[in-house]
């Protein structure tokens, strides 16, 4: 089921068929290198698990992001509830296939995501949890309109907060 779809890509529900291409991206040490450790097979199968359940749970979830013109899978972008501080925030999350970094797909798909909060799930915030250390995502928050809110310990280490709230100025 597509859910968004920008000039270059489209972003749909996971299907079992994802996990080759999802396995590829998250058991690559260079691509998780602000994760505790590449991912397993079995790891990537539960990643595409929670995430079909999450579309019922919370009505949405990180998708399968896809190009366009040949309809491979080249990551995934979306929703999804964390704890920050005691509190539950939405983030915007994503993750390309590096084969595809330096291409704009990051962004592209998550300025979508952005607008999908803001205008269909009707969300007032959001936020992307982002390692320091994280140039790369650092320049996707910031191309979209976040902005650095605070630091906050998560999954154990330091993080940077980025957010945006839809009534301010944003791209």
């Amino acid at each position: 089921m597509m859910i968004l779809e920008t000039p270059r890509l489209y972003l749909r529900h996971y299907i079992n068929e994802d996990i080759d291409a999802l396995y590829h991206l998250f058991s690559d040490p260079e691509t998780m290198q602000f994760y505790p450790s590449p991912f397993s097979f079995q790891q990537t199968e539960q990643w595409i698990q929670r995430n079909i359940a999450r579309y019922d749970k919370d009505g949405f979830g990180l998708w399968a992001v896809c190009l366009k013109d040949t309809h491979v899978c080249i990551g995934d972008c979306g929703l999804i509830k964390q704890q920050i501080n005691g509190k539950t925030e939405i983030e915007v999350g994503y993750h390309i296939s590096k084969q595809h970094w330096s291409k704009g797909y990051a962004s592209e798909a998550a300025l979508a995501c952005k607008e999908y909060g803001f205008y269909q799930v009707g969300l007032s915030k959001l936020v992307s949890i982002i390692d320091p250390r994280n140039m790369a995502s650092i320049r996707v928050a910031e191309k979209i309109g976040f902005s650095k809110e605070e630091e906050a310990v998560i999954f154990n280490k330091n993080h940077y907060i980025y957010s945006c709230d839809k009534a301010s100025k944003s791209k």
